[in-house]
């Protein structure tokens, strides 16, 4: 069995029912769809073209993938999808709109939040104890706010950053024990390798550099998950593939199976990696099923 615990529809060309047919190709039972919420003021531009046009606003900036299209989905292939939902937290709000959409709807994931604001501020904190009360996991991501520069590594802003730093997501980890996290993302998974503040790229290759901080931080935090999800964390795993099945094993029960789109790339990665059958089902289900369990026993 497997489950892709981070998926979206109606983005990148694809409805539901295409979104069906590449999960059946892929032998995929299950997938978690969450939203992206995004402010008028945080316009993502370099997204338009992949995201559902039907939903752009008057004033031409687009609000994501929002949870109408999840639910859509939802009552198309109720047996296929588990509905993810994350308010921008931009708005004070947030922890309300979510437990009511926990209720209502049915959602069982708190995600995907992405916003251009530390990953600790106050309001998403708030946010992040609703979900961990209602024993939903949060699914986040993160992109640096600032990369050296490539000649003269002087810190330079990165306009499309999200969330801040690790350092943010750990205040966020402490702040809210009985929340779990997903972490995901370029600002993540970059902190696998020791030379995270010298790279330049937003996705580093290369040898990985003894000394990074995700094994102290999964090692630290019980609340702390890995999305495997997207090219940030496939990336970074390959740079070492003996580090990277070491880390797997290691963490077996916090890493999680996930896309974020479509095709094979990551389960060809895993199979190259030679895991030990039970590492495989932990990644691949259990571990989503845990969760899941979780927010199903809260919601009864």
């Amino acid at each position: 069995m497997i489950i892709d615990s981070h998926q979206h529809t109606f983005w990148h060309g694809k409805d539901d029912k295409a979104l069906i047919a590449d999960m059946d190709e892929q032998g995929i039972a299950v997938a978690w769809l969450l939203t992206w919420e995004i402010p008028s003021t945080e316009d993502a531009v370099s997204y338009h073209d992949v995201f559902n046009p039907a939903h752009t606003r008057s004033d031409g900036t687009h609000p994501g993938m929002p949870l109408s299209d999840m639910l859509a989905a939802k009552r198309h292939f109720p047996d296929r999808f588990v509905l993810g939902y994350c308010p921008s937290t931009i708005e004070s709000d947030a922890a309300a709109r979510f437990e009511a959409a926990y209720k209502i709807h049915g959602v069982r994931v708190c995600g995907e939040w992405k916003l251009r604001m530390l990953i600790d501020d106050p309001r998403s904190l708030e946010l992040f104890r609703k979900a961990g009360e209602l024993n939903c996991p949060v699914v986040t991501h993160l992109e640096p706010p600032y990369l050296p520069d490539a000649d003269s590594g002087e810190p330079t802003y990165q306009p499309e950053w999200y969330g801040g730093t690790v350092e943010n997501l750990e205040r966020a980890l402490k702040a809210c024990p009985d929340t779990v996290f997903m972490g995901h993302g370029p600002g993540f998974w970059r902190e696998i390798s020791g030379d995270a503040d010298k790279s330049p790229e937003g996705y580093p290759r290369g040898p990985l550099v003894p000394g990074g901080r995700l094994d102290d931080m999964f090692a630290d935090n019980p609340n702390l998950y890995g999305d495997l999800s997207a090219g940030s964390a496939r990336f970074a795993l390959m740079r070492d593939p003996k580090y990277a099945r070491e880390f797997l094993c290691r963490y077996a029960d916090r890493t999680l199976f996930a896309r974020d789109y479509y095709g094979s790339d990551l389960h060809d990665f895993l199979n190259t990696l030679d895991l030990p059958k039970d590492v495989q089902d932990k990644i691949y289900f259990q571990n989503a099923v845990k969760l899941l369990d979780l927010a199903e026993t809260s919601a009864g």
